[in-house]
């Protein structure tokens, strides 16, 4: 094979079943849920090694997660030539249709494999075997998919129907793409031996998308070339055309194209395959799924942090910052963080997402941020907040720098803790170093950067009769908000 194998990183999703961890603004993607490293960054990293991987990826994600998106990336020591926001979600179709874009401005016809940052594989060896036959058949034109090999009657996933074989036990013409069934048709599947999930990975090269695309959904085309066109660079990022992007269709990989060239297989130009795919997958949907895939211990439970776990059973105790002390307990999900507790029956944790759609409905905030807020220049941690006051522990990473601002309804009291602090106020640039203090008044210009090489760590003390975070009047801010 000689063309570029270009990984497309989908991470747009939102990942309300696995509330209070995963948040609007701190999605599941970004999460360290089965390792050390975040699901995004194991989506990248389990390519090394892979025959002709790009050095680059591409990744596509929502507007607010780009700053946390690109530390991840930096941390693991990846470039992106593309990282795209989309400022609204249209599902995978026009997602891809944006990568195979960049891939071409870029002036490549590389194969793009597509794959959601949210999903885990345990067998890596057999992922990347999977991939090697993917690459093959998609350099000839095909598009490819991944088809898991069901181990139960799911009802939560779409599947795909094998058809004939085109390279033995390796890869499949596909007959049809089944809807999520009943579970007695769930049950016929898995015992035919022919159908496999639906994971939403694809294998296709640039070139033969836009092709396709064009064919099939051309006013998806028509949107997706005309926003990314309006679009503009910014910072490391490619920032979509609303306006324009809001008037391309919704609509996913297989349906948009995949189905409509199901009954094209014998023509030469364009060709549709599915490669089983027995990996150890799993696409955390649900705190169940992540119980499933968990390290148990003899009771079956499956444990992180702070935890005592006695005449407990089978359940899932998730503990961030407190003690979690449980007696008795069995088939039971209990998930602490800072701001939030989630004590769910195991069978019932589908449902986590009507507690998010309780808490918008409620005007409340818990289902955006955690009490910790990551921003551009490191993050606020809110540790207490009375009628008139509210107090803030402060992290600024080594050339971070917060806006030129003002605020109109309270004054701030700064303290560092470590590091040195300097602080622009009114025109004047002083320095504040550990122990000192220096006070912001109401309607003061001011600004505050870590020039150091160190993290400023620092308490603010909030004073006024107004505290949100939209009183702030930014005036210049080297991260574009």
């Amino acid at each position: 094979m000689s063309v570029t194998v270009k990984p497309v990183i989908l991470s747009g999703g939102s990942g309300t079943r696995l509330w209070p961890l995963s948040r609007q603004l701190y999605p599941k993607q970004l999460l360290p849920l089965v390792g050390e490293q975040t699901l995004l960054q194991d989506t990248i990293t389990r390519l090394e090694h892979f025959p002709n991987i790009s050095d680059t990826v591409t990744v596509i994600c929502n507007d607010a997660h780009r700053f946390l998106v690109a530390e991840q990336l930096r941390e693991i020591e990846v470039k992106a030539d593309a990282l795209l926001l989309e400022p609204v979600g249209r599902n995978t179709a026009p997602a891809l249709t944006l990568a195979a874009i960049a891939n071409r401005e870029l002036g490549h016809d590389d194969v793009l494999l597509v794959m959601p940052a949210d999903h885990v594989i345990r067998d890596n060896k057999s992922f990347q075997s999977a991939l090697e036959e993917g690459a093959l058949l998609a350099d000839k034109n095909y598009l490819v998919t991944f088809g898991i090999v069901p181990d139960r009657p799911e009802t939560g996933y779409g599947y795909i129907q094998q058809g004939n074989e085109i390279d033995k036990d390796k890869s499949y013409n596909i007959d049809r793409f089944v809807e999520k069934p009943q579970l007695e048709v769930a049950k016929e599947y898995l015992d035919s031996g022919n159908f496999l999930w639906n994971s939403g990975k694809f294998m296709v090269k640039s070139s033969v998308w836009l092709a396709q695309i064009g064919l099939h959904a051309p006013k998806i085309l028509e949107m997706c070339e005309k926003a990314y066109k309006e679009g503009k660079s910014e910072m490391d990022f490619y920032r979509i055309d609303k306006d324009t992007f809001e008037q391309c269709p919704s609509d996913s990989i297989d349906y948009a194209v995949a189905e409509k060239i199901i009954g094209s297989n014998t023509d030469d130009s364009i060709k549709a395959a599915v490669i089983p795919l027995d990996a150890g997958w799993s696409d955390i949907g649900a705190w169940a799924e992540l119980w499933n895939i968990g390290d148990k211990d003899e009771a079956g439970n499956v444990i992180q942090g702070d935890v005592v776990a006695l005449d407990s059973e089978n359940s899932m105790l998730f503990s961030q910052q407190r003690l979690i002390a449980a007696v008795g307990v069995k088939d039971t999900v209990v998930i602490e963080t800072a701001d939030a507790i989630l004590v769910a029956d195991k069978d019932k944790v589908q449902d986590v997402k009507r507690v998010v759609d309780w808490i918008k409905s409620e005007g409340r905030e818990e289902h955006l941020n955690h009490r910790c807020v990551f921003r551009p220049w490191g993050n606020y941690d809110s540790i207490d907040m009375g009628e008139r006051y509210h107090v803030k522990r402060i992290t600024v990473v080594p050339g971070g720098v917060l806006s030129l601002q003002m605020h109109q309804h309270r004054a701030e009291h700064w303290i560092v803790v470590s590091g040195t602090a300097k602080v622009t106020r009114d025109g004047e640039t002083f320095m504040v170093t550990e122990n000192q203090s220096t006070y912001i008044p109401v309607g003061t210009k001011h600004r505050l950067e870590n020039s150091g090489s160190i993290p400023l760590e620092m308490i603010e003390v909030q004073s006024g009769s107004y505290f949100g975070e939209d009183d702030i009047i930014r005036y210049e801010d080297i991260y574009g908000r």
